[in-house]
């Protein structure tokens, strides 16, 4: 009786720690966005912007930023300035062909 007694104390004790260590108010729900998911994005899909180059990235696109949202233009490089068109949008960064170069 004792051991059993022991034993179960044990284990609500164990889930005690797990139940304060897992509580879902310390844990955001899963369908809750984060403070970027949550931003409005400022540039459209069709809509075309004048931007200049300002980074590379990794794969050899060209890196803008419009009211600071980043658009990648593939063909260009740092310092074009160029009229793009946004063809794809995401959460977090925009892709865009080159209308015109200045």
């Amino acid at each position: 009786m004792f051991k059993l007694k022991k034993l179960l104390t044990y284990y609500y004790s164990v889930n005690k720690w797990r139940e304060c260590f897992i509580s879902p108010r310390k844990r955001s729900p899963r369908n809750a966005k984060n403070k970027f998911g949550m931003r409005s994005c400022p540039v459209t899909l069709g809509d075309e912007y004048s931007v200049e180059i300002r980074q590379m990235s990794p794969k050899g696109e060209g890196i803008a930023r419009v009211k600071g949202f980043l658009v990648f233009i593939a063909n260009s490089k740092i310092g074009d300035r160029l009229k793009v068109k946004i063809i794809n949008l995401n959460s977090i960064s925009a892709n865009a062909e080159i209308v015109t170069r200045f």
